[in-house]
């Protein structure tokens, strides 16, 4: 019998201030759009019982979590945090918006490092054993995990291919549901996915054609020198 895993990307957030100048982004909200994308995803899951909710325990999750589940305890998981980049400073202007842009096209080798910083195989490293230890837990029938785009591409790669293949073209618009049912953890070929980014407040994806890291770039102020103003990790 298939369980049911309901994998979600939190909210909107602000990673530059007015400026255009980076925040940390281990501490940023959700703004009043992202935590609107959270109750159109808690109505979208009306009278689905949770057993579960668990979220990487980054304000942004957290948040994301207690607007969509708000009866139900929430556990934190770290092994699901999102991908960290380096400080901006580290990558050369020159290659700067190719790094933003081309983050995630295509198949990412898993040696990749990510603006830098943890690599796609590194990524890997955490997540898949997180994932595992889920599955393999057999108490639960309906869970909502609540992550990042990063973890998202990660998992929904590892159910497609049973691989370590990032496939980096599944877009994860904020607030968006992913559906997977899964079944034993020595039986991924039981494994459905059911939908992919599925953006409960934007059904038609109406917003926008740009990828979110594209929509980094552009609220980015590089500067005349062609390099962030204030770089943070």
């Amino acid at each position: 019998m298939r369980r049911r895993l309901y994998l979600m990307r939190h909210g909107a957030v602000a990673y530059f201030d007015a400026a255009g100048r980076p925040v940390d982004p281990d501490d940023v909200p959700l703004t009043t759009e992202g935590r609107a994308q959270a109750v159109a995803a808690r109505e979208l899951l009306a009278g689905v019982e949770l057993d579960r909710v668990i979220a990487s325990g980054l304000p942004r999750t957290l948040e994301t979590a207690e607007l969509v589940a708000p009866e139900r305890p929430i556990e934190r998981w770290p092994d699901l945090r999102e991908i960290t980049g380096a400080r901006l400073s580290s990558i050369p202007p020159a290659q700067l918006e190719e790094a933003f842009v081309r983050a995630f096209h295509g198949v990412v080798p898993n040696d990749k490092r990510f603006l830098g910083g943890e690599t796609i195989g590194g990524l890997f490293d955490r997540v898949l054993p997180a994932l595992e230890r889920l599955v393999a837990d057999e108490s639960w029938d309906t869970v909502l995990v609540v992550a990042h785009g990063a973890v998202n591409r990660a998992v929904l790669s590892y159910a497609l291919t049973g691989e370590r293949r990032f496939l980096g073209r599944f877009e994860q618009a904020p607030g968006c549901l992913n559906v997977i049912d899964v079944g034993g953890a020595d039986d991924l070929a039981t494994w459905v996915v059911r939908a992919v980014n599925v953006s409960p407040s934007d059904l038609a994806h109406r917003a926008t054609r740009l990828t979110q890291m594209e929509e980094y770039w552009a609220q980015l102020d590089v500067g005349e020198g062609g390099a962030p103003p204030s770089p943070t990790a």
